[in-house]
């Protein structure tokens, strides 16, 4: 296939290229798209400033100099450094929302975004929520996005990363909810002493080791502080089951995200009850526990730290 890069100059035709581009590459693609052509699609009109997407009549616009070449050294990059495009444009999307994104957090894609979206219906009445902790924030778009949609909730966001949480300090700027959101440097809840909450999210760190040593290289351009789960990949996961407890008022509910985990998990505590929740737009190993369930089998949890 011969492409003459000089006769490429409208953002359908940048897209197209980077698809062709990427597929010869044989790139993978799983940080917030699943093929090539959404991910130079994403590329190019993060470059050209057309997200969010509101009409497609700009896929026939001419791209300027400045901009093709922006995008094309994007292309570049994203092919010999297998860089997540996210990183390369320094911005993510998450339940409708753009964030500031770099290497210091992971790139925004829990299915969390669908539940925020929902309002965590049936189990949540989110009109009844005061007070919401993401905890192991990262780039703190779930906490940040709960406050967005939620707009009568305080959030603290907690990460023991402070690189981590300099970047979700941009985006509770960037989002202007500095009035309600907080974010807190805390080792899982060591730093939130007194503190108490009505909902607790959680996408901690639960990456066992060995399907950590087989993630495709763009993995690895990510922070291993947010992947790494320990040998099982629950290490963290055990923990918040053990001390979210004491950090829920009375009706509080616990979401936590385990991915490919999720069997494990099961297995540790085969007479738990997990409620794991459902997805349409994909996404999986997300399990939701009561305050009462938690102190119910609290036994159980304390019993995988001792």
């Amino acid at each position: 296939m011969t492409i003459k890069l000089q006769e490429i100059n409208t953002i359908n035709q940048l897209v197209s290229y980077g698809e062709h581009l990427f597929d010869e590459a044989r790139l993978y693609f799983g940080h917030g798209t699943d093929n090539a052509m959404d991910e130079a699609a994403y590329i190019v009109l993060s470059i050209t400033n057309n997200l969010p997407l509101l009409d497609d009549q700009v896929f026939v616009e001419t791209v300027d100099a400045d901009a093709k070449k922006k995008i094309l050294d994007a292309f570049d990059r994203r092919v010999k450094e297998k860089i997540p495009a996210a990183y390369i444009v320094g911005e993510a999307w998450f339940a409708g929302l753009a964030f500031s994104v770099n290497d210091d957090v992971l790139v925004p894609r829990s299915p969390f975004a669908e539940l925020i979206d929902s309002g965590f219906s049936p189990w949540v009445d989110v009109d009844k929520v005061g007070h919401i902790l993401d905890l192991c924030t990262g780039s703190g778009c779930i906490g940040i996005a709960c406050a967005v949609y939620f707009p009568n909730t305080m959030v603290d966001l907690a990460d023991i990363s402070t690189t981590a949480l300099d970047v979700a300090r941009k985006n509770i700027q960037r989002h202007a909810v500095g009035g309600r959101v907080e974010a807190i440097e805390s080792n899982l809840f060591d730093g939130l002493v007194g503190k108490k909450y009505d909902l607790i999210v959680s996408n901690p760190p639960y990456v066992g080791h060995s399907e950590l040593s087989a993630l495709p290289e763009e993995f690895y351009k990510e922070p291993r502080l947010g992947l790494d789960g320990g040998a099982s990949g629950l290490d963290l996961v055990h923990k918040i089951l053990v001390n979210a407890l004491e950090h829920l008022n009375d009706g509080g509910v616990l979401y936590v995200e385990v991915g490919n985990t999720d069997e494990v998990l099961q297995l540790c505590y085969p007479k738990v009850p997990f409620l794991w929740q459902d997805f349409d737009y994909g996404g999986h190993g997300v399990f939701m526990l009561t305050k009462e369930q938690l102190l119910e089998y609290n036994s159980q949890f304390q019993a995988k730290l001792t």
